[in-house]
């Protein structure tokens, strides 16, 4: 895993009627030994919990891919 950038974090948080706090939030506080799997589990949570819309959800899911996949 690798930290996203602040800039990374922005460019998701900015998309068209994404909840930008609760991108900004998640992704900046991922947490390195739940893995790829853990975190993923961890955001479709609080996706429910915190009833995210699906472009937030996505946002989130793209910036975890980003961290675990993209070097």
């Amino acid at each position: 895993m690798r930290e996203l950038t602040a800039a990374e974090i922005e460019r998701l948080a900015s998309r068209a009627g994404v909840k930008r706090i609760a991108v900004e939030n998640f992704l900046s506080t991922l947490y390195p030994p739940a893995g790829y799997a853990g975190n993923l589990a961890n955001a479709n949570a609080d996706a429910r919990c915190y009833r995210w819309n699906a472009v937030t959800i996505r946002a989130i899911r793209d910036g975890i891919f980003q961290a675990w996949v993209r070097r």
